[in-house]
């Protein structure tokens, strides 16, 4: 599993994200490699309705805490990866 922080610019207005500004996204990607899950992460940003996406940082989640169930359960995001295979987190900009 992957987490990326990445920023992603709105191509219509959804909810309180007006149309073409720039939104920060923590993303959770359960895929294998890393060329793969930052593909799938621009991917579901795009289908998510964004666009212009840029990948700032990048970290592997070992393999050893994604076999710890008191981890998996204690962190929802973590969770809702290893269940649905990503999780997209939307951080508000101050």
């Amino acid at each position: 599993m992957f987490i990326f922080s990445a920023n992603g610019r709105a191509k219509k207005d959804i909810d309180d994200i007006k149309e073409g500004q720039s939104v920060p996204f923590i993303v959770y990607v359960n895929f294998v490699d890393l060329f793969g899950a930052e593909h799938l992460c621009k991917l579901f940003l795009m289908r998510s309705g964004f666009g212009d996406i840029e990948i700032e940082k990048r970290k592997m989640v070992p393999s050893s805490l994604l076999a710890d169930p008191r981890v998996i359960a204690a962190d929802v995001a973590l969770s809702e990866a290893v269940k649905t295979g990503y999780y997209i987190q939307v951080f508000d900009e101050h």
